[in-house]
């Protein structure tokens, strides 16, 4: 079975497989990452509509393109339409290619202020956003939901529709409800009926962890595209092997450790870079417990690492873990 690569617009990806925006985790350094390591379309962490925090430290460096290859897709989040719009237009003038709005987040924060996955309940309300968002912009508009707000409100095929009526170039779609957030397994018989039901791209999401497993969502669901998302971290070479999988049928071998060693210090040595002295080492600390998550003798090197304060003892610790591992 052929997999053609995913099409959004005038965008034609290198491939079908996709990073999920994560908040605190899909910054520029991981994006750079996870794109040379195969992925096909990167998108940024979500960004509030609200101007009041545009010009924050925190938003800034969430805006932070600057070197990146690849398509430059930002996510937005919000639930006024003419603030979305507004902020549509912001990023596309900071170099955005593709604008994806958020109607997937179910953390509370954001659901209080009716944003992410809380607007699934008022469909007049995401018609409107999207309308205002597509209608502020010249690039492609992509949309990202869960298949409701609850296991007794399924309404992604109607989410779904409104989107394609109305301009929506390609929609990612998480296998769970608001209510789940991210408790028990993600189902995909929603995604599957969302698929069959409108004519635009659908990514699926949520629990793809391996090769074996995307090929699985893809069969059952018929989607244009995987998305992963918690899949990645500490893993971000999955994009290769789904990739490789995918088009070959074969399984490609776990990386080595001097590769893991190169790959985890390539990227906290960017983390160091990008957030500075005071902020970086503490961003690196859950980054290096996600790569050593599944060695479990190691947790007391990990609460040594967390200790650590400064950019370049963090560097030397991992540099003299990975030599005592090979020894």
């Amino acid at each position: 079975m052929s997999y053609p690569a995913l099409q959004i617009g005038p965008y034609s990806l290198a491939n079908n497989v996709v990073l999920a925006p994560m908040a605190g985790i899909t910054d520029r350094p991981f994006r750079q990452l996870c794109s040379r390591l195969g992925a096909g379309l990167v998108v940024s962490e979500m960004l509030s509509s609200n101007p009041q925090v545009w010009n924050s430290a925190k938003s800034r460096q969430r805006m932070d393109h600057q070197g990146e290859s690849g398509i430059r897709s930002v996510q937005i989040a919000g639930a006024d339409p003419r603030l979305m719009a507004e902020a549509a237009q912001h990023n596309v003038k900071n170099g955005a290619q593709i604008v994806d709005i958020n109607m997937g987040c179910p953390a509370k924060k954001v659901n209080k202020k009716l944003a992410g996955s809380a607007l699934l309940q008022y469909p007049k309300l995401v018609e409107e956003i999207i309308q205002t968002v597509v209608a502020a912009v010249e690039v492609p508009v992509t949309l990202k939901i869960r298949t409701g707000w609850n296991t007794d409100n399924r309404n992604g095929v109607e989410i779904a529709e409104i989107a394609q009526r109305n301009g929506i170039q390609s929609l990612a779609v998480h296998g769970r409800t608001k209510a789940c957030m991210y408790k028990g397994e993600a189902e995909y018989c929603t995604i599957r009926a969302i698929k069959q039901s409108v004519d635009i791209p659908v990514v699926a999401n949520g629990d793809i962890g391996s090769a074996a497993k995307a090929k699985q969502v893809l069969e059952y669901t018929g989607a244009d595209a995987i998305m992963i998302g918690r899949g990645a971290q500490g893993r971000p070479w999955i994009f290769r092997e789904i990739n490789h999988y995918l088009q070959t049928g074969e399984f490609l071998p776990a990386p080595d450790k001097d590769e893991v060693r190169d790959i985890l210090l390539e990227h906290i040595h960017n983390v160091h870079q990008f957030y500075g002295t005071h902020l970086g080492p503490r961003i690196a600390r859950k980054h290096v417990g996600w790569y050593l998550a599944d060695q479990e003798d190691n947790r007391q090197f990990r609460r040594f690492f967390n200790g650590l304060e400064e950019a370049e003892a963090q560097i030397d610790a991992l540099q003299q873990f990975f030599e005592e591992l090979a020894n």
